[in-house]
């Protein structure tokens, strides 16, 4: 049963086939289990590849039978038409496109293969990446904030200076009037008189200036601080929003450029062997010497051909004396006088009902 399912795969005649050798046959087994095994690869690398896209195991696996059933398809249709004329010239022409698509089914089985295979690495590299973008992501974001930031940052320092320059100016009266008590500055007396009330009443005014300034400032800078920190609020807010597309950063696109960037070799390699395995078939029998499967095809070929040119010929044949008999017939039939007065007749009865119809046309004009 398995030999039978092969020679099925291999899209030859089963009924010239099961009539040739052993050996003949075992050949065929051959390329039929390289197209089948070769669509079978092409199932899990589609599924992989689906599964990385869509995140479902079902649905991958159902668009992958589906791929592999594509491929399985176009690799019996390849190998099924490839025919043994024994001309290597006409056989490389016919095969030529034939490889062509072979070289492309290859890349395209390989590619997600190669995904797996170096799966490790591709997310090694997809991390550096992701951390990449995420910095970059942070940098962007900030430049929306900063500068406001800045900004409230600055008019908080404006805020302090304000109260500090103040409080700088009630230390120095504080030491103004002081001096003055002890004789050491002013007027050099020592004692409160009029000038020291004069110094104290400066600085009790300007004292109080600065309460009122920092319960001011205080309130501005307790509004700023909070302004500052709803808008790091936000910058966390956006930052953690936008971090989830970040992290789903390793579709089928993402993976590919991200073998892209690893050593070329192993996937040259890894290539190479697809398209070793896809173009074996064709390959094969492509270098085989022309079997006797071959000459039995060519013979049950030869013989429709033959049978559908006789058919032709007969019928045209049969169409020329059909021709010819009719010709007879109606070059005879048109010699009779019988023939020609009936004729004759008709044709003037049609005419009489013509001007009749016309005449009625005319009347209903005028």
């Amino acid at each position: 049963m398995l030999k039978q399912f092969f020679i099925i795969c291999s899209g030859s005649d089963t009924d010239i086939l099961n009539d040739c050798s052993i050996g003949e046959q075992n050949k065929y087994v051959g390329i039929g289990a390289t197209v089948f095994f070769t669509a079978f690869m092409a199932f899990i690398a589609a599924s992989y590849a689906l599964y990385t896209v869509f995140d479902n195991l079902f649905a991958a696996i159902g668009f992958g039978l589906i791929w592999g059933l594509l491929i399985f398809n176009l690799d019996r249709y390849i190998v099924s038409t490839i025919k043994k004329t024994g001309n290597v010239i006409d056989e490389l022409i016919q095969a030529s496109p034939r490889i062509l698509l072979a070289v492309i089914i290859a890349i395209v089985i390989a590619k997600p293969l190669e995904l797996k295979i170096f799966e490790k690495e591709i997310n090694q590299v997809l991390l550096e990446q992701k951390n990449d973008l995420t910095l970059a992501n942070k940098d962007q974001i900030a430049q929306q904030f900063t500068p406001k930031i800045e900004e409230l940052q600055n008019n908080i320092k404006s805020f302090q200076n304000d109260i500090d320059t103040k409080e700088t100016e009630v230390n120095n009266l504080y030491d103004t009037y002081i001096a003055e008590a002890e004789g050491r500055e002013g007027t050099m007396l020592l004692g409160k008189g009029s000038v020291y009330k004069e110094k104290r009443e400066k600085h009790d005014a300007l004292l109080a200036e600065l309460q009122q300034l920092k319960t001011d400032n205080k309130e501005k800078i307790a509004a700023t601080e909070a302004q500052i920190a709803q808008l790091q609020n936000d910058y966390n807010t956006q930052v953690s929003t936008s971090q989830p597309i970040i992290d789903n950063f390793d579709g089928l696109m993402a993976r590919v450029n991200a073998l892209g960037k690893l050593p070329w070799l192993p996937s040259f390699f890894i290539f190479l062997l697809f398209l070793a395995i896809e173009t074996s078939p064709i390959f094969a029998k492509l270098l085989s010497p022309r079997g006797e499967y071959d000459i039995k095809t060519q013979e049950s070929e030869s013989e429709l051909k033959t049978w559908a040119e006789q058919n032709s010929y007969q019928r045209n044949v049969l169409l020329n004396a059909d021709n010819i008999i009719n010709d007879r017939v109606y070059g005879d039939i048109s010699t009779e006088e019988e023939l020609f007065a009936y004729k004759k007749k008709m044709a003037r009865e049609l005419m009489k009902k013509q001007q009749d119809a016309f005449y009625k046309k005319q009347t209903r004009i005028l």
